[in-house]
């Protein structure tokens, strides 16, 4: 569904997603949010793709210089702004990312949480687009989730499910990273062999490193 996000799971809704009671889903988040926070020296510039209503900004926003989030939804970018109220160094927009045409602009671009999967459109376009947003020498931060983490992402979703978040899982079809639901949302993953040729396909170069036993992370670096 094209925009599943902005029709349906959006605003309140998107942030009970993450208020979820499964402590395994919640080391995950954090860990994501570790992973970038250890490479920041505290004046970048930083743009989010994806960024919802500001969760991975919120909790970035004092190790940062600034952060700008994109998100489609009208609504989840009205409540975010309300959850990012007493962060000045944070601002949302409400913004296509597969529509952004910043030029050399920020230090780093993040795509957290499967955003390359989450954000419909062609992933090799979203790739070139934040290369593009970087300066020279910046970093761009994509995540996928690790195999190992299937059963809990599984469970997640079930839960997401079972709380009128999402669609009913389709069980029959669900499988092999894919979840499908039957209000016809599905959600896909991308594999270390998938981040690494998207690296290739672009030219720059790119470190793929599994965090926490949860999460795939591409890291492309633009050339000085």
């Amino acid at each position: 569904m094209q925009n599943y996000y902005a029709d349906k799971l959006n605003a309140s809704k998107l942030f009970q997603v993450y208020e979820t009671r499964i402590e395994r889903v919640r080391q995950y988040l954090e860990a994501e949010i570790e992973f970038v926070r250890k490479s920041l020296r505290g004046n970048e510039r930083i743009l989010e793709l994806g960024a919802g209503y500001g969760r991975i900004m919120k909790e970035l926003a004092p190790y940062a210089g600034s952060i700008v989030g994109v998100d489609i939804s009208e609504d989840t970018v009205a409540f975010g702004r309300e959850y990012l109220r007493e962060f000045p160094n944070c601002s949302l927009l409400v913004m296509d990312a597969h529509g952004i045409d910043f030029r050399n602009e920020f230090d780093i671009v993040l795509c957290l949480q499967n955003g390359l999967s989450a954000i419909k459109g062609d992933p090799l376009d979203l790739v070139r687009r934040a290369m593009d947003a970087l300066k020279p020498g910046g970093r761009a931060f994509f995540s996928s989730y690790s195999p190992r983490f299937w059963e809990t992402r599984l469970a997640w979703f079930q839960e997401q499910a079972s709380r009128g978040l999402l669609g009913e899982i389709d069980m029959e079809k669900t499988r092999d990273g894919v979840i499908v639901c039957k209000d016809g949302f599905t959600a896909t993953t991308f594999s270390a062999a998938d981040l690494a040729e998207l690296g290739n396909r672009v030219g720059c170069a790119c470190r793929i490193e599994e965090v926490d036993e949860s999460s795939l992370f591409a890291v492309f670096e633009k050339g000085a």
